[in-house]
């Protein structure tokens, strides 16, 4: 049977033509008017905007905004380590228990129109401007917060209006019902209210979610968010602000150096500029402890000390204590933090009219290490750090002379340290001694604090059980020198 090559390449051909070529039966689709949805959920943006910040960042939040409140009572003022400003007429009072959260200022609340433009917005609109000297940048604060805090939720405001009329309103928020509707707009009713004690605001949160019963339910976690205010909010503290938990004063906490005739601490303020927003810096550090003896201290002092680099933000603490590359330390020829540098404390605040020009991250815990601003600054930071380090090298051949030294040194407050270009610490003369023997090595710690309480107190450092143990058997077996 012979094969017709021809036939076969032909029917290929063709059918390889009908395949790629359009059928007889296709109707073009009028797409002009279709667009693919880009809309967003409720229910995932209320969990994207909580994923990454802590139950205590949110109610920090909330604190901020009553902060930003009281300071716009007051004319929006700078908020530097300068004298003047008093806030002793304003509190912040905040409940919380395993079924509640609850938090009430009386800085004069929010108005009627902020409610219906600004204040529930999911950021900031484009031609939206930010209050002067605020904490607050993106208009997400309080929303996250409440969203982070419990599914039941009323904000309450009372107000006085140009004619000296108060003012109530409330804001209830279910957001189990909220999020079952997607289709914009994405409102919320406002409600007449029965007034307030004051003018203030009020917010309160039930139905908590189960991270934030969790942590209400613990003590630990009611420690740590009183000393984390205490810190953050030391300098508006300073001013007269009162914070109270659970009907608790938190007192805000002290920020000193030591000073004396060989120990100067650094406190210098400058300007700065950023796409057109000035920033004030003010630098502040020095020694607030003496350097440890051993460079390796035991780990209660360790984990108890507040030393390194501390950063500020219109009035707010972000960054505290900071050892890590953040504040520079093991970067671009600055040593990496080591316990041999203990007993130094650096603070930076920058302050700006448009809290834009901050070097600060949305959680407002951390610093922005890509800002211009912030980035300008560390030079000034590393020189201090750098004679620090240098003293407490030099420290070592000198032990003698620089412990007299530094027992003169007093501790002072910062808000009473005058103006001084850079930090002052003593030169000190080396002296020659046999080199030491650093001796280090781990038993249980149930031995230690047993030998610890033979050799007179269970509260002895480590470091001191050692010396001692030591030193008794040089002296049974060596003898006295």
């Amino acid at each position: 049977m012979a094969f017709n090559l021809c036939k076969y390449t032909k029917s290929r051909l063709l059918n390889h033509e009908t395949r790629w070529a359009p059928e007889a039966n296709y109707v073009a689709t009028e797409l002009t008017d279709k667009k693919a949805s880009a809309n967003p959920t409720k229910t995932f943006f209320v969990k994207m905007i909580t994923k990454d910040i802590l139950l205590e960042d949110s109610i920090l939040d909330l604190i901020d905004n009553s902060v930003d409140g009281a300071w716009r009572s007051e004319g929006s003022r700078p908020m530097g380590l300068s004298e003047g400003a008093d806030l002793s007429e304003y509190s912040i009072s905040i409940t919380l228990s395993p079924t509640s959260f609850r938090i009430i200022d009386n800085y004069g609340g929010m108005t009627l129109d902020d409610a219906v433009n600004h204040a529930f917005s999911f950021g900031r609109q484009a031609t939206e401007t930010n209050e002067d000297y605020s904490i607050g940048v993106y208009g997400i604060g309080m929303k996250r917060a409440v969203f982070k805090l419990g599914t039941d939720i009323k904000i309450r405001s009372t107000f006085s209006d140009e004619n000296k009329q108060r003012v109530a309103f409330a804001v209830p928020i279910n957001v189990q019902t909220w999020v079952t509707n997607d289709a914009p707009p994405w409102d919320f009713d406002i409600e007449s209210d029965e007034p307030l004690e004051q003018d203030g605001v009020e917010i309160v949160a039930n139905g908590l979610t189960p991270g934030a019963v969790r942590s209400f339910e613990s003590p630990s976690f009611l420690q740590n968010l009183r000393r984390t205010i205490a810190r953050d909010y030391t300098l508006h503290m300073h001013r007269g602000l009162k914070i109270s938990i659970n009907g608790s004063l938190v007192v805000g906490a002290q920020i000193e150096l030591r000073a004396s005739e060989d120990f100067t601490p650094m406190h210098v303020e400058y300007k700065d500029e950023t796409e057109g927003m000035e920033v004030s810096i003010e630098i502040i550090g020095g020694m607030l402890a003496p350097p440890p003896d051993s460079s390796e201290p035991d780990e209660k002092a360790d984990s108890e000390n507040s030393f390194g680099w501390y950063v500020g933000c219109n009035g707010r603490i972000v960054l505290a204590a900071d050892k890590t590359s953040v504040a520079g330390w093991g970067v671009d020829g600055w040593p990496a933090w080591h316990p041999q540098y203990a007993g130094f404390l650096g603070l930076v605040l920058f302050t700006a009219a448009n809290p834009a020009a901050l070097p600060l991250t949305t959680t407002k815990r951390n610093v922005d290490t890509a800002s211009e601003i912030y980035r300008r600054a560390r030079p000034r930071m590393r020189d201090l750090t750098r004679k620090w380090i240098d003293y407490t090298n030099a420290r070592k051949q000198a032990p003698d002379e620089a412990k007299a030294k530094e027992k003169d040194a007093a501790l002072v407050s910062i808000y009473q340290l005058q103006k001084v270009d850079a930090v002052k610490l003593p030169a000190l003369t080396a002296r020659s001694a046999p080199a030491p023997a650093n001796v280090h090595y781990a038993v249980p710690v149930t031995r230690m604090k047993k030998l610890a309480k033979a050799l007179g107190s269970i509260n002895l450092a480590y470091r001191e059980v050692g010396l001692k143990s030591f030193d008794y058997t040089y002296n049974d077996l060596v003898g006295e020198e």
